[in-house]
């Protein structure tokens, strides 16, 4: 589910290296059909039970990955309803089609956004969620559907909480693509290829060594190993699980501008408030993905990120 995306396509290029066969299921409104080159596309919105359960009857999934989401956290604060009725209703239609048809394993994506404003770094998942904006508590909300139906239906998951997804594949087919942009590497990236206007950081004074955000960053191939890692799991019996992906280090803002303009040049930049809802600092501990699921981001330095980034967003 979602397939057509910039990350469920790294994840289907993914599955297939690994000898699985990807079914793509997308409403395409945030996808991309050049982005699906590892299996069928099968063109359906979720809340679409009827597209649904002709998808389920015609290709007989073994397990599903959903990844179909809005992911703006902005906009979910401006409009709501199209965030509870995607990344809710949606989902409870997808687990409502696979109750029905006797599928039994999801790999579901989550979000750090679940964990709110952390009380301690690094993050674990036994964290307290209490999420700050839409977008995460429809997540948390998934998550506890999730919860709900590993008891009534004996439907069994590994929730995903990634972090800050970034990079592209080494081979330059696919890559971030998102219209509009919300994410800051490629945001930053474009502004210094000339392609967008100047990027904003908001807010120098956060508390933190250089007074700008310290984030976790993951490559996004990093992120499609540990789906189908998460997904051998399931299929070798494991029951439910919600694991971190990050790398596991932070780096500031002005870190990330600093390797960018190494690599490309000048980011033009201004500054702008701060929004106060912002944790100055999110950082994943991975140590639970690790030992579950025998997983290690081998590609989520910063160079090798932001260089994977650059070379997309060259060929845009």
């Amino acid at each position: 589910m979602g397939g057509a995306g910039y990350i469920g396509s790294h994840v289907c290029k993914t599955l297939k290296q690994a000898g699985f066969s990807p079914v793509v299921y997308d409403n395409m409104h945030n996808g991309h059909s050049w982005a699906v080159k590892w299996g069928p596309l099968v063109q359906g919105d979720l809340l679409d039970t009827a597209a649904l359960d002709q998808a389920f009857q015609t290709y007989h999934p073994a397990a599903v990955i959903h990844l179909a989401s809005y992911i703006d956290c902005r906009e979910s604060m401006t409009h709501p309803g199209k965030y509870y009725q995607n990344n809710v209703v949606g989902t409870l239609q997808l687990l409502e089609t696979m109750v029905r048809h006797r599928v039994d394993k999801i790999v579901f994506s989550s979000s750090a956004a679940v964990y709110g404003k952390p009380l301690q770094v690094p993050i674990a998942e036994d964290h307290d969620c209490g999420p700050i904006n839409v977008y995460g508590k429809t997540k948390w909300l998934a998550e506890q559907m999730l919860e709900d139906f590993f008891h009534a239906h004996q439907l069994r998951s590994v929730s995903l909480r990634y972090f800050n997804a970034a990079g592209a594949d080494e081979s330059g087919e696919i890559g971030e693509a998102h219209t509009p942009e919300t994410h800051l590497i490629p945001l930053a990236i474009l502004a210094a290829l000339g392609k967008n206007p100047s990027f904003k950081i908001f807010g120098t004074d956060h508390l933190t060594p250089d007074g700008t955000p310290i984030r976790d960053f993951i490559h996004v191939s990093d992120l499609a190993e540990a789906h189908v890692k998460a997904l051998r799991w399931l299929l070798e019996g494991g029951t439910k699980i919600a694991l971190n992906l990050g790398s596991g280090k932070g780096y500031s803002i002005q870190e990330v501008l600093a390797v960018i303009e190494q690599k490309v040049g000048s980011v033009p930049h201004q500054v702008a408030p701060r929004n106060l809802s912002d944790p100055p600092v999110l950082v994943a501990d991975i140590s639970a993905a690790q030992k579950v699921l025998k997983w290690m981001p081998q590609k989520s330095d910063l160079a090798t990120i932001i260089s994977s980034a650059v070379e997309w967003h060259k060929k845009e």
